[in-house]
């Protein structure tokens, strides 16, 4: 997706949605959006029970998106949710009639950015090789003559000129061809990182998880004293990272992997299910929060489902508060001891609260991880006998 493109979001309030929420979720789609260098014009918004079987929005909503659209001359449309074939080639026809030629609106819904994002961040060979698995998978059943993605998934070399179902048909049996041929060469990858792994079976391993920019990759290169990227947009870790460490005389493990967000798409969950292997072979989690964000017990749910769907749901888990420093900008004063019984409540034995950015009460965290990690590491080493204990500072 080239930069500079101009974007309206589209979001649906459903029955048991609250506004507020739905403007959280556009909120983040607007950042999503960002990231992948659209700007956004406006936002739109409908309460419907149940989206439109033909065009997910009512038709008087669409009409009124079609004039800005038309009016702004802008290039994309996105939703929130994910569309149906059906829905998107509809949608396609009402925002590219045969009178516009000129001027073409692309349709996103919010898998197809989150797939674009990943294969802009990707760095790996197996990174890449996953999200182009999954995009494939995506585009499938979604071909329509007005498709663009093609032509970065053949390395530029485009669709051709004429249009018609044949060219749909002969993109078809490229993109099952190129399915088949990814699964082929993850496999490989997959052998390959099994056997690493295998060589680690003796020494503890500690994961980073959490919503996408909460502060994983900042924390990751405070403790590990590395270099992970570590910027203020969605995904800005794809590619699974992993660093040695030694807490006094303990070595381990840590590593740090992408970030979960709501509506994830499914395919890129089973694609990325081998690089979530960090996760779910794990001894320890630090599930990072940002907890100055409005809607962060939601984004804990998130993770939580997610850990539970790639089998890392039992894993014990330190809850790791992060970004104290805005909570204390807030109006309302937050009594932390509170905030701490609260998620012991909710199963969360370990709660430390930080700041990544301030390194605040990361001697704290340590103490915490240390006690975490020497604990599974005389099950791996029933005779070992510390030569100190970790002081706090």
């Amino acid at each position: 997706m080239e930069k500079k493109n101009s974007a309206v979001l589209v979001a649906l309030i459903l029955n048991k949605t609250q506004s507020e929420e739905t403007q959280e979720h556009l909120d983040e789609l607007a950042f999503l959006a960002e990231t992948a260098g659209i700007i956004t014009l406006d936002r739109f918004s409908q309460r419907l029970p149940n989206p439109d079987i033909r065009t997910f929005v009512g038709k008087g909503k669409l009409e009124e998106i079609k004039s800005f659209v038309f009016s702004k001359n802008a290039n994309t449309i996105i939703f929130d949710d994910d569309l149906s074939p059906s829905q998107l080639r509809n949608i396609e026809k009402e925002f590219n009639p045969a009178s516009r030629e000129d001027h073409k609106v692309r349709v996103y819904d919010r898998s197809l950015l989150i797939l674009d994002i990943f294969l802009m961040r990707a760095q790996t060979a197996q990174a890449r090789t996953q999200v182009e698995l999954a995009m494939n998978q995506y585009l499938l059943p979604r071909l329509t003559r007005l498709w663009t993605h093609l032509e970065r998934q053949r390395g530029g070399t485009g669709t051709r000129g004429g249009s018609g179902e044949k060219e749909i048909e002969t993109d078809r049996r490229v993109i099952k061809h190129e399915i088949s041929l990814l699964k082929d060469e993850l496999e490989k990858i997959d052998k390959q990182r099994k056997t690493q792994r295998k060589s680690r079976t003796n020494i503890v391993r500690v994961s980073l998880v959490g919503y996408t920019n909460v502060g994983k990759s900042t924390l990751m290169n405070l403790l590990s004293k590395s270099t992970v990227k570590a910027e203020n947009k969605l995904f800005a870790t794809v590619d699974s990272t992993v660093r040695k460490m030694v807490l006094e005389d303990i070595p381990f493990l840590l590593s740090d992997t992408v970030g979960f967000i709501r509506k994830l798409p499914h395919h890129l969950i089973e694609s990325f299910k081998s690089t979530l292997d960090e996760v779910r072979e794990a001894d320890i989690l630090l599930h990072v929060v940002d907890v100055a964000h409005p809607f962060h017990n939601n984004h804990i749910e998130v993770v939580n489902k997610t850990l539970a769907e790639i089998g890392a749901g039992n894993i014990p888990t330190i809850l790791v508060l992060n970004k104290i420093d805005l909570l204390a900008s807030q109006e309302e004063p937050i009594d932390l001891e509170e905030l701490k019984g609260y998620y012991r409540q909710r199963g969360f034995e370990r709660v430390v609260f930080i700041s990544a950015e301030k390194k605040e009460n990361i001697a704290v965290l340590k103490k915490e991880l240390f006690d975490a990690v020497r604990q599974k590491h005389l099950m791996i080493y029933p005779n070992y006998v510390a030569s100190r204990e970790y002081i706090l500072p």
